[in-house]
């Protein structure tokens, strides 16, 4: 599976809400990128879910490897994937700017710079996004 991206802003988020952290194994850290500006080889091996009642999750069927994040429903979101920087073959330069469901992330672990970012909470969330049902 491989992938091209255009015009990739180097602004990257981090996700703690429940549903990323049983994806990922910890937290999303995502890059928001338009679907236009993608292109992918190896369709054929893109596994997709309807994860939720506004947005779906994909992952490689060969590997297993998690290929992005996209909201389905209405939103300022529509038409973008969220691509996790592990997936890009080099993922040094990327700018934390925001971590969202901040109130949900373990106590286990922090990343380096939170004080410097935005940080949403579950109901900022809710309030800035419109999320249906506040998941």
């Amino acid at each position: 599976m491989r992938f091209t991206a255009r015009d990739v802003t180097p602004k990257a988020g981090i996700c703690h809400c429940e549903m990323c952290r049983r994806w990922t194994g910890s937290a999303l850290i995502g890059v928001t990128v338009d679907k236009a500006s993608l292109s992918w080889d190896g369709t054929e091996n893109i596994a997709e879910l309807q994860s939720s009642p506004w947005a779906k999750r994909a992952w490689c069927s060969k590997c297993g490897s998690g290929l992005y994040y996209e909201v389905t429903a209405e939103s300022p979101f529509a038409g973008t994937q969220e691509l996790p920087i592990g997936i890009f073959d080099d993922p040094d330069g990327f700018e934390i700017i925001n971590e969202i469901y901040f109130d949900h992330k373990p106590d286990s672990y922090a990343f380096a710079g939170s004080d410097t970012r935005e940080l949403l909470t579950r109901q900022d969330c809710i309030d800035k996004f419109s999320v249906p049902n506040g998941a």
